[in-house]
């Protein structure tokens, strides 16, 4: 059975990301952006064997099952490695008292899927991916609905309150959160909107008058310096179908455009039909995404 180690140092650390990058290179991160997921967990390992990483962490948004990454570089597979991860993964876990495992596998990855699917996991979630690329993308005017104002956050950031409360409705409607805890507001603030990849100039809020009744944002990575991430679009319940949110996508576009960026990317659970089409609209086009697999313990 291959030696699965916790990362002992910095240099251990960076191995283990940058083989989860050259897994995930869609998806890629620096250690600052790791750091900042990990301070949100209640507790974690990061693990490292011979060509391949895992990462175990309890999130209080959802404390009854574990979030788990294992990737494991081509090369390498086939040798035990993955098992040798899960079940290392497993003890941990039943030290803690956790039964229940959430790992996320690519969503065109056959091997990984039947991978998990043979130890008895199934799919509870599926998010596509979507990318526009705008070199020759000509952006569609915001054209907000009347008695809506399309602004940025960072002129406006004594308005995060109000973000807050579009954020608490809309994140237990996306497919898939239904079951999820929402951070206090300060955690939130800290962990959602002012992170390694946050920027408070590409965050847009659509104001009803003094109201914040929907945003959207953008995270970053120094690992994917050319591409934006799409990270939340959400309006009121009572504001939706409007076009609000076609308005803010479409502002998020522009300021890309402006700023350079030449790709945009997002992910959206598969149920998540109104987004979906809305992206659809705007250009965006299918690429594979990530599968969220439930599982017990080895």
């Amino acid at each position: 059975m291959p030696e699965i180690r916790p990362c002992a140092d910095e240099a251990d650390k960076a191995e283990s990301l940058a083989i989860y990058n050259a897994v995930w290179p869609l998806d890629a991160l620096t250690v600052d952006e790791v750091r900042s997921f990990e301070s949100r967990a209640t507790e974690y390992a990061d693990l490292l064997g011979p060509g391949g990483s895992g990462w175990v962490g309890l999130m209080p948004w959802h404390p009854d099952s574990a979030d788990v990454f294992v990737t494991v570089l081509p090369e390498h597979r086939g040798h035990g490695l993955g098992s040798a991860f899960y079940e290392r993964i497993s003890a941990w876990l039943a030290e803690r008292g956790v039964r229940q495992i959430d790992s996320t596998v690519p969503e065109d990855d056959a091997d990984s899927i039947a991978f998990a699917t043979k130890r008895g996991f199934r799919e509870v979630e599926r998010n596509g991916r979507m990318l526009l690329e705008l070199a020759g993308y000509e952006p569609q005017p915001v054209s907000p609905p009347n008695g809506i104002e399309i602004v940025s956050w960072a002129h406006f950031p004594d308005l995060s309150r109000g973000i807050y409360e579009v954020a608490c409705e809309a994140f237990m409607d996306v497919p898939g959160n239904r079951d999820w805890l929402m951070d206090p507001y300060d955690d939130w603030l800290e962990h959602d909107m002012q992170g390694p990849g946050d920027r408070a100039d590409a965050t847009f809020l659509a104001l009803a008058g003094d109201e914040v009744v929907g945003y959207s944002k953008f995270s970053f990575t120094a690992a994917r310096p050319t591409s934006a991430q799409h990270d939340m679009t959400g309006v009121k319940r009572a504001w939706r179908r409007r076009g609000i949110a076609g308005a803010l996508k479409r502002r998020q576009i522009i300021w890309a455009k402006e700023n350079g960026y030449e790709r945009l990317a997002t992910q959206n659970e598969a149920r998540n039909e109104p987004i979906r089409k809305l992206n659809t609209r705007l250009g965006y086009r299918e690429a594979p995404g990530r599968i969220v697999m439930r599982g017990p313990l080895a």
